[in-house]
């Protein structure tokens, strides 16, 4: 195979191992963050295995990178990540300001311990997306390539970001919860809003009611209506009868008075 493409191969898989170095490296420091600001205990427990996880993972495509005669390097080009956190960065310093403006009560809201961790396992969700992202596509790449150890590696540390993803989407749900019962009154929970329910379950006897007694009034009208026309017809057909009778004796009557009159 000519020089030229195996330098443009080893280029591209050089790349994206070391595009995906990178969040490694970042992501160390952000778990350690957040494994010390986390209390519940299996949570907690969690992050800490998947940060010996991820500085594996560091080593390990560190040293395949240079296997194909790179260098590992730890500065991600800027994207979507760079304006992600200068905007985000923007926001929170405007939202403290005019919290801060409406008083304290409402600057301490949402900033329980609950919603603290919650909006951590989001962000950690949302990394775990993107690293899957990038070990599915070094798979990709490498098998495509015919590069069977580098899709092996790819492959292994996708599954563990797999697995950490799935833990996650369950944690939030779970600490979703958590901040309804920390900062949601009782009375406004789901299960206890019954009156609602009974109040709008009223409502909806009372319109079912309201057509049934509709319909009835309907249904009895049709009915004396019918029996009114029956009715009329009735005399109609009298009526008839009475005049062809009259009709008949008449005409049975008038030849005697001529016979008579003859005499």
């Amino acid at each position: 195979m000519p020089t030229a493409e195996l330098e443009a191969r080893e280029t591209k898989l050089i790349q994206y191992l070391n595009e995906a170095y990178g969040k490694e490296k970042e992501l160390e420091t952000a778990l350690q963050a957040h494994i010390a600001m986390t209390t519940r205990d299996a949570y907690k427990k969690r992050l800490k295995d998947h940060l010996k996880e991820t500085k594996a993972q560091a080593k390990g495509l560190e040293r395949r990178v240079k296997q194909l005669g790179g260098k590992a390097e730890a500065v991600p080009a800027p994207g979507p990540d760079v304006v992600q956190e200068a905007a985000g960065a923007v926001i929170s310093a405007a939202s403290k300001a005019v919290a801060a403006a409406k008083g304290p009560m409402h600057a301490l809201r949402g900033t329980g311990e609950q919603e603290m961790m919650l909006k951590n396992a989001k962000t950690e969700y949302f990394n775990e997306a993107e690293e899957i992202a990038n070990y599915n596509a070094i798979e990709a790449l490498a098998e495509a390539v015919g590069d069977k150890d580098t899709a092996k590696l790819a492959k292994e540390y996708r599954r563990q970001e797999e697995r950490m993803a799935k833990f996650l989407d369950k944690t939030i749900v779970q600490l979703t919860k958590e901040v309804v019962k920390a900062e949601i009154p009782a009375s406004q929970r789901k299960g206890n809003r019954s009156g609602g329910s009974r109040s709008r379950t009223a409502s909806n006897g009372a319109k079912a009611s309201g057509s049934r007694s509709s319909a009835s009034r309907g249904s009895s009208a049709r009915a004396s209506s019918s029996r009114a026309s029956s009715a009329r017809s009735s005399a109609s057909r009298a009526s008839s009868k009475s005049t062809s009778g009259n009709s008949k004796a008449k005409s049975g009557s008038s030849p005697r008075r001529s016979s008579s009159a003859k005499k």
